[in-house]
């Protein structure tokens, strides 16, 4: 059952903005993750404050130098769908048609993407967590086939839910946002917090702070970009394992590289040691082995999850080769 609170709908930024001081207050977007949270009592909230009425904040456009521009309440359906991303970044697009079921995406919004809760099934039960103020994260010696293998220095091992997230970290995108001490920007690589730094955050915003856009930066000649999600339903669910790319060729070699995994750690994570594996390569099948091997070879699986390894590389191997035949 939903517990009782308030609902303010302001029609401009600034006032969203003020209404958020008030103690007890939520954002509200879509709404998809957010009452789902409320009925679970992951968030304790007595007002929740909608930006859904501020159109200001939808709507993708590319600007005159070639940049792309997506509003924060721009839904995941809309994104899958617009065919300038289809174009100009392809992985994103389907990264988006990834996300949860037809309904989620129709309603649910790409800031709410990005800053989604996590769900695991110990902090989103009856469990006192470390992520809850607890003392202990349940998952590292108990039911934690689906959880993380990088990134959880044994202190939370939850994964980040976001499909959209990897390829944007991928694409080197920004986020804009606005908040009681005005504007800032912040690279969507940056946006996500580990456990080891903050076990209770998610991201780095600050109380009252809105994403307001999304930027990404011109796609360079030769740009290729994938995403690729392997899931326990294929109907709705998410990543076991997931995987976005971003490569640039020339001249039949990578001359820059982007691999960032989902469903592996609790922030998208980026493989530095894939990525080192294929720059300055060309994508040869003795390339994508072992930038494959690179990408797991400093995991951490835990009890039941070591799985994943091997689903892992099988995946990243599939996806290179995916990519050297459209270079």
């Amino acid at each position: 059952m939903l517990p009782k609170f308030s609902y303010v709908r302001p029609n401009t930024l600034e006032n969203s903005i003020s209404q958020l001081q008030a103690e007890g207050a939520a954002l509200h977007a879509g709404g998809t993750d957010l009452l789902g949270c409320l009925r679970e009592k992951i968030i304790h909230s007595e007002i929740l404050v909608s930006i859904s009425g501020l159109n200001e904040l939808s709507g993708i456009r590319e600007t005159a130098g070639g940049e792309l521009r997506i509003g924060a309440l721009t839904t995941i359906t809309e994104i899958g769908e617009s065919q300038l991303i289809k174009e100009k970044y392809p992985g994103l697009a389907l990264a988006a048609a990834e996300v949860a079921s037809p309904q989620l995406r129709n309603q649910g919004t790409i800031g709410g993407n990005l800053c989604q809760k996590p769900r695991c099934w110990y902090y989103r039960g009856e469990f006192d967590c470390l992520r809850k103020g607890g003392d202990k994260c349940f998952a590292l010696n108990g039911e934690n086939q689906f959880h993380a293998i990088f990134g959880h220095d044994f202190i939370c091992a939850i994964t980040h839910p976001s499909d959209t997230a990897p390829i944007l970290v991928a694409l080197d995108a920004e986020v804009l946002v606005t908040g009681p001490q005005g504007e800032r920007t912040i690279v969507v690589a940056d946006l996500h917090v580990l456990p080891a730094d903050n076990v209770q955050a998610e991201t780095v915003l600050d109380r009252g702070e809105i994403i307001t856009h999304i930027r990404i930066p011109p796609p360079p000649r030769g740009l290729y970009t994938s995403y690729r999600k392997i899931r326990a339903r294929q109907s709705w669910d998410f990543a076991l394992a997931g995987a976005a790319l971003a490569l640039t060729m020339e001249g039949g070699r990578v001359s820059r590289a982007a691999v960032v995994l989902s469903g592996a750690a609790p922030i998208p994570w980026r493989s530095r040691e894939a990525e080192q594996a294929l720059t300055g390569k060309p994508l040869s099948g003795e390339t994508i082995a072992a930038a494959a091997q690179a990408a797991v070879a400093d995991a951490k699986p835990l009890r039941a999850n070591d799985y994943k390894i091997a689903m892992f590389r099988g995946m990243l191997e599939e996806e290179l080769h995916k990519a050297r035949t459209a270079a």
